[in-house]
């Protein structure tokens, strides 16, 4: 079955995971397979004021709704195109006098688009919200419970002038938005800003290794092929960052998405060896060691979590320190601990501009990325990024101009050409190479230039450290 601007991709049941996507052709790694508007979408509670409500970007002054104070939009544009999606929202934000939270929001607007056109088949839809799997009888029952509050502050937002509808499907919407709710990163992909329904990514099963990523391009989804994909082919995403043990990943999926996953990654324990690599040689460490090291490195990441939650940013990197003196004795260099540690090391002694061994961190932790990683996987992309970033304010131009080169070929892949974060990177390169040349022909004057030239800087350091990962792909009520 195909409908608008799907002809490429097949809906088909897939033995043991219920329904899935397989391709209709043949596609090329940053290939766009397609592109979906969100069915329905809200702003996270927390960034309503600094974020557009029609096109999720971030902008410095937003434009508030006159009548209910607080839907916000970058302009009138973007004010006249929410107004169909808005205008019950409006009204029934006046008459309730706050704004419900985030996911009571998302299913109103769901049911709203259901009142307006039935919960059929929308245009462009492969399959009907009716139809979305809600795993409300997996619920545990603090998840019943939670359910039966947000139920409740539901029915207390609805406006009694709407059309009504029975708790069960109420319950149903929720259970939707539960397991199929997408995350929606900023214009550039660095935050995680609100959550949508996209009922054609929905279909899409996972796979810890996948053959396609999804990233949020000017408002709409694009699922995109990461490697040659055949005609027939099912397409899968990751629900989840690989950068865990196999283990950990399916207790991850188990809890999130009630599923067992049966990938090959998992089933082998692919990779899971690296993740737990210790020294190698006639100096092995015992396992006594690896296991005094292993907990030393969880205390200290609780630790950090705390100190940067306080914005005690020199506190961290004390930490970070200490915490890799005894790593690095034991540990191997692809052991998830001490790449958790120099990823946090490097980021935030970016913040305070000491360059050099943030960039030596840097180095040291996109090293065993690669060797984990997908070669097309978008993390890793924004990590070599960021640490390319890093190598060129500590002047290491030919290391940062490589990785930013690297970069650069994963996200026109992962992002594709056209996506804000992409743009900014091509200017690093052309940046970056230009500047390269000067310092192969003159190294001196290379250096005298870009003394008087970092006034007017167009690379800028990462912002303040915050406790967020990436935008994961699913959104998960906290």
């Amino acid at each position: 079955m195909t409908k608008g601007g799907m002809e490429s991709v097949e809906l088909f049941t897939s033995e043991g995971k219920g329904r899935g996507l397989k391709a209709q052709k043949e596609f090329l790694p940053g290939d766009v397979i397609f592109a979906e508007p969100a069915y329905a979408a809200v702003v996270f509670d927390s960034l309503t004021h600094v974020i557009c409500h029609t096109c999720f970007k971030r902008q410095e002054r937003l434009h508030r709704c006159g009548q209910c104070k607080f839907a916000h939009y970058c302009d009138r544009t973007c004010q006249r195109a929410a107004w169909l999606e808005h205008k019950q929202e409006c009204a029934a934000l006046k008459r309730h006098g706050k704004a419900p939270p985030e996911n009571v929001r998302l299913a109103a607007r769901i049911l709203w688009r259901v009142e307006r056109e039935g919960s059929g088949l929308a245009e462009g839809c492969l399959v009907s919200i009716d139809d979305l799997q809600n795993h409300v009888e997996s619920f545990s029952e603090e998840e019943k419970k939670e359910l039966r509050v947000d139920v409740e502050s539901f029915l207390e937002f609805w406006p009694p002038q709407s059309q009504q509808f029975g708790i069960q499907f109420i319950s149903h919407i929720f259970g939707v938005i539960s397991c199929n709710g997408f995350t929606l990163s900023d214009q550039r992909g660095l935050q995680a800003v609100g959550v949508g329904i996209f009922p054609n990514l929905c279909q899409a099963n996972h796979d810890c290794w996948p053959n396609c990523t999804v990233i949020f391009n000017n408002g709409k989804i694009e699922l995109r092929a990461l490697s040659k994909i055949s005609a027939g082919e099912e397409l899968n995403v990751s629900y989840v960052d690989f950068l865990s043990l196999s283990e950990e990943r399916r207790r991850q999926l188990k809890k999130q998405y009630y599923f067992d996953c049966t990938c090959e990654h998992c089933q082998k324990h692919i990779k899971d060896d690296l993740m737990l690599a210790v020294k190698a040689g006639e100096s092995k460490p015992s396992a006594e060691a690896v296991k005094e090291v292993v907990q030393l490195s969880k205390d200290t990441l609780e630790k950090i979590n705390k100190a940067r939650m306080e914005g005690l940013y020199h506190e961290v990197v004390k930490l970070c320190r200490e915490c890799l003196k005894k790593q690095e004795a034991v540990l191997g260099d692809t052991n998830i601990y001490l790449l958790k540690i120099l990823s946090i090391a490097s980021e935030v002694l970016s913040y305070l501009q000491m360059f050099e061994e943030a960039a030596d961190y840097a180095k040291r932790m996109v090293d065993g990325y690669l060797k984990i990683y997908h070669p097309n996987n978008a993390q890793l992309g924004m990590a070599l990024m960021r640490a390319g970033v890093t190598h060129w304010h500590a002047g290491l131009i030919e290391a940062g101009h490589g990785l930013i080169c690297k970069a650069y070929a994963i996200l026109l892949i992962t992002h594709g050409p056209s996506h804000p974060i992409t743009k900014d990177l091509e200017v690093m390169r052309v940046q970056t190479e230009m500047e390269l040349r000067m310092f192969q022909q003159n190294e001196f004057m290379y250096y005298k230039m870009r003394e008087a030239a970092l006034k007017n800087q167009k690379i800028t350091v990462m912002p303040e450290p915050s406790n967020e990962t990436s935008p994961s792909l699913f959104h998960k009520k906290e």
